[in-house]
């Protein structure tokens, strides 16, 4: 019999597999975010089936409409309230049992209270108006829910919105307080409390129970539900709903938005906030809801058609019992999205709701833009002539910028003459590398970048997207008339077309057209100085000043289409802009630039011996140089 020799090539194979195996289950095992993931799913899925199972037990569940008031000298109405709603029935025997609200105002809002459901059922604020002059509502005829629901220890489900509350209305000091209880007797019920202070958008509330671990099921969840339909209020619904309508929130520590018809599920929630352009629903609370979920949904179907509703806004979110009882105080804030009125809660973020922008953008509109725009509204009443006041102001200090970028111009256009006789002396594909060498010399020696055109370009461009940010979301400017525009936060309108024009609109603008008209003359004007920074057309290289002369056309036209439906203050702003910025360079060029002397300088430092080149400088002109040796020596080869 053959003896079984041992497998070396074998025992290598089955350690390679090995290998490969670990190797595999270490870089596909879950990271730490991933893993927090699904336990957060996984207890999502526990609550959902707990809720599932609680309900499927039930033996008596609350009908979708309220309990009506009960006499309690009726012993049949009694009797089937008690059927209904257990110990709950004591609350529908008050007699606060009715559908009266308690109204909370002070001079900047007026908010009501309903019996039913203890929930805010109408929010005014007090000085704005919507865009056709009426009162404006961000909560009214139904359009907002708040409600708590809870299993009893009877094996019911019961909804806070669907029973009543009984009312009381104090002083505390400057403060009106309204305390809202659902009742099972006079000592156990469940507190809605609001405290709305004299000069306050946020409303303070709070949840407390007291006694009522004997009626609520505590190892069943009590479930928090909060959903707000927007109801519109701009004169543009494109603006209004699709460009500045989010769903903020805070969570971990990090604050984030939805677009809309998306959903989320997030952890440590401090806030959430429904965003409706220049208003905002707001809830907060002390203590983080450990899991909520959150939806934003587009209720918009057709942006030319007239509509009540923009988008609904939802959450959803368990709230922990601590020995049997809630203990949750939160803030209801609705109001403006002012960014000087958010500022004022200090500690709480929600300031970057007010959207001025990402990064450096936003920083630009906290600290330049709204404190300049403050100084100026604090003793001029004109919105328009602010925003004039302001443009002037921006271009001033941009005007070094605005020298820097022409002087460069006038440089290259001094040396054109020159770098062209070096396009002459080394013609074709296979003298390019020694051509660019050439002429980055001449520049060098001459004391010329082509990036000290860029550069000033670049700076301004901060500015620029800041200021797109700033005028649009700025709540001040919001039904302030001037000229022939009545709202400078939405478009102005000098005739309605009887059609409507794909990405344009119905109405013409005029703000739109005098800005484009202007944007051309400067791109005119400015394209000369641009040509002569642009190295004359080489063989093989596509010819940039084509490019230019079109772009020269396309911008203005660009511009008309987009800012037609959009804020006219924005179209003012770069309307004045741009002329300011024409005038500036008109000045520039015929009496503080002088071509002879800049010319006379170019000589001068082309006689002066050349510095000693930068460590950069001659490791690029050695990669060049190495570049242009590899081309002549495959030339030669091929001519071989």
């Amino acid at each position: 019999m053959e003896q079984k020799k041992f497998d070396t090539n074998s025992l290598i194979g089955f350690i390679l597999l090995g290998a490969i195996m670990i190797w595999y289950l270490y870089t596909n095992q879950p990271t730490p975010e991933e893993l927090a993931k699904q336990r957060t799913e996984q207890r999502l899925d526990s609550i959902q089936k707990a809720d599932a199972l609680q309900q499927q037990n039930s033996t008596i569940k609350l009908e979708n409409t309220p309990i009506k008031s009960v006499n309690p000298t009726d012993s049949a109405a009694v009797a089937q309230a008690q059927s209904k709603l257990g110990s709950f029935a004591y609350s529908a025997s008050l007699p606060s049992a009715t559908d009266h609200e308690t109204v909370l105002q002070n001079d900047l809002v007026r908010i009501k209270v309903s019996n039913l459901g203890g929930q805010i059922t109408e929010v005014e604020l007090l000085k704005y108006k919507r865009f056709d002059k009426t009162p404006l509502y961000l909560v009214k005829d139904g359009n907002a829910n708040f409600n708590l629901s809870f299993s009893t220890n009877d094996n019911r489900i019961l909804q806070t919105k669907d029973l009543y509350f009984e009312p009381s209305l104090s002083q505390n000091g400057e403060n009106q307080v309204l305390s809202m209880k659902l009742k099972v007797s006079e000592d156990q019920y469940l507190e809605y409390r609001y405290e709305l202070k004299p000069t306050d958008y946020m409303l303070d509330f709070a949840i407390a129970s007291k006694g009522m671990d004997q009626a609520i099921n505590s190892s069943q969840n009590v479930n928090l539900n909060w959903n707000l339909k927007g109801l519109r209020n701009e004169k543009s619904i494109y603006t209004e709903n699709r460009m500045y309508s989010y769903y903020y929130y805070k969570s971990e520590d990090d604050v984030s938005y939805l677009s809309q018809d998306e959903s989320d599920e997030l952890k440590d929630v401090d806030w959430v906030a429904f965003k409706q352009h220049f208003f905002t629903s707001l809830l907060k609370t002390d203590t983080p809801f450990e899991i909520a979920k959150v939806s934003s949904k587009n209720l918009v179907q057709d942006e030319d058609i007239d509509t009540v509703f923009t988008k609904e806004f939802a959450i959803s979110t368990p709230l922990v019992m601590n020995n049997g009882n809630l203990n949750y105080n939160m803030n209801w804030y609705y109001g403006p999205t002012d960014y000087n009125v958010f500022k004022k809660y200090k500690g709480t973020d929600i300031k970057d709701v007010s959207d001025l922008g990402w990064g450096i953008f936003g920083w630009i509109n906290r600290i330049i833009f709204i404190p300049v725009f403050g100084f100026l509204s604090s003793f001029i009443g004109n919105y328009g002539l602010i925003i004039i006041l302001m443009t002037i102001v921006v271009r001033i200090i941009m005007s070094p910028v605005v020298y820097k970028s022409y002087l460069s111009s006038a440089k290259m256009k001094v040396l054109r003459p020159e770098i062209q006789e070096i396009n002459e002396r080394y013609k074709g594909k296979e003298n390019a590398m020694k051509r660019q060498q050439e002429t980055m010399a001449l520049q060098r020696k001459a004391g010329v970048s082509m990036l000290s055109g860029c550069i000033p370009a670049l700076l301004q461009m901060p500015v620029f997207f800041a200021l797109f940010r700033f005028f649009p979301s700025n709540i001040n400017l919001r039904q302030q008339s001037f000229l022939w525009a009545d709202d400078l936060s939405s478009y102005d309108t000098i005739a309605h077309l009887p059609f409507k024009i794909p990405f344009y609109g119905e109405h013409v603008s005029l703000f739109p057209i005098l800005a484009s008209v202007a944007i051309f003359f400067y791109m005119k004007m400015s394209q000369g100085q641009q040509m002569s920074m642009q190295q004359p057309p080489q063989e093989g290289m596509p010819d940039m000043r084509k490019m230019m002369k079109y772009m020269m056309y396309f911008s203005p036209i660009m511009m008309l289409f987009f800012f037609n439906n959009y804020a006219s203050s924005l179209s003012l702003y770069y309307f004045i802009s741009n002329l300011l910025t024409i005038a500036i360079m008109l000045v520039i060029k015929h009496f503080i630039i002088d071509e002879e002397k800049i010319h006379a300088q170019i000589q001068e430092n082309k006689a002066k011996p050349e510095k000693k080149k930068s460590k950069f400088r001659q490791r690029l002109d050695e990669a060049m140089k190495q570049a242009q040796e590899q081309q002549a020596q495959q030339k030669r080869q091929g001519k071989k």
